[in-house]
């Protein structure tokens, strides 16, 4: 296989070999723990302009399918992997991994010595960036170092333009700031008749559809640097529509009742976070895909409750409005990658909506 080179802004060089497209590139990098579903992490438009560098020792043994796409056209920068596997007897694979990321134009990078790479990317203070080259000399290190990624991610990855997901039941509006699919599918096993808005749409063009709900979608990036017109869209709509936030759009949520928001010490990047919802004491797992969080002490508590949290380093996971039908999670309800318990979310805001429903 061909010799390429894992670089990192900290003069770090590793020696890997060459899989998927052969460009070279460069972004954040970041690393996932999940055993399983590499498809719908790559294809998540979280990770936009992020290297990801998955833990597992093995990628690629199940392949590709057309069912476990998060996003149509993957923004992710890179894959980094131990080993990837060429073999695959999944009944449902279309695509190899590496066939995948070539299509795609991303590259990967195996061979390399994962587990060290996640516990320097665990222990090094603030983010690094990386880059995925032929050649690891001086020249390389200097572009990368020259390199300014953008700090407007929800931006070059939602919808520009409103569109539908037709069902026959309660009205549901989407705010799309980096929708995943696996949102939408989770809506439409309820029923859901769904319109998906860009994020900069105003209170009053939502209010237009008559929604019976509100859902602020998951995206990439700090939501500190969205327009203060979102907070203000979020406000206006918190008081008249059951509204549900997840992962930026729990973060939002937060910033729109006047908590602030942290850059995580370590980032949570994974499937089968242990999750204790409060008021029942019931433990759950999750995916989580985070980088940013809700400040505990930042909490006006006449307006929040704290609904969720993480057992592991006791970060906020869950909101809830003390005075209207809102609330928020920061992990991922909607199972893709899984695991499945976490889907009540959506049980519970359906029926938040059914509630306004039946008033009408």
């Amino acid at each position: 296989m061909t010799e390429r080179y894992l670089i990192l802004s900290d003069g770090t060089t590793y020696k890997g070999q060459a899989f998927g497209s052969p460009a070279t590139t460069s972004g954040n990098i970041v690393f996932n723990t999940s055993v399983t579903g590499y498809q719908e992490i790559i294809t998540d438009p979280i990770y936009h302009n992020q290297i990801i560098v998955f833990s597992t020792p093995t990628i690629g043994a199940v392949g590709v399918n057309h069912e476990s796409y998060e996003a149509i056209l993957p923004t992710a920068k890179g894959v980094v992997v131990r080993e990837v596997a060429e073999v695959s007897t999944n009944r449902q694979r279309t695509l190899s991994l590496d066939q995948f990321l070539r299509f795609n134009n991303i590259p990967g990078i195996s061979g390399i010595d994962t587990r060290q790479l996640v516990r320097k990317l665990r222990t090094h203070v603030g983010p690094l960036n990386a880059s995925i080259v032929d050649v690891a000399d001086e020249h390389a290190f200097d572009q990368l170092n020259a390199t300014v990624l953008t700090n407007q991610q929800v931006a070059q990855v939602a919808t520009p333009r409103p569109y539908a997901n037709p069902g026959m039941g309660h009205n549901i509006v989407v705010i799309d700031f980096g929708l995943k699919s696996g949102i939408l599918r989770e809506l439409a096993v309820r029923g859901a008749n769904v319109t998906v808005m860009p994020y900069l749409t105003s209170a009053d063009a939502i209010l237009n559809l008559d929604p019976d709900g509100i859902v602020l979608s998951s995206g990439p990036g700090d939501p500190r640097n969205l327009p203060v017109s979102v907070l203000t869209m979020i406000k206006t709509l918190e008081t008249r529509i059951p509204m549900l936030g997840i992962g930026l759009g729990h973060e939002l949520f937060a910033l729109a009742n006047d908590a602030t928001i942290e850059r995580l010490p370590v980032a949570h990047q994974g499937m089968n976070h242990p999750i204790r919802e409060i008021i029942t004491n019931r433990i759950m797992y999750a995916a989580q895909a985070e980088e940013f969080g809700v400040d505990r002490d930042s909490i006006d508590r006449n307006q929040l409750l704290i609904t969720h949290i993480d057992l592991i380093d006791r970060s906020i996971q869950g909101l809830r409005h003390r005075d209207y039908p809102a609330f928020s999670v920061q992990f991922f309800p909607d199972a893709a990658p899984g695991p499945w318990e976490a889907t009540q979310v959506f049980d519970d805001f359906i029926e938040l909506t059914g509630t306004r429903g039946e008033q009408r």
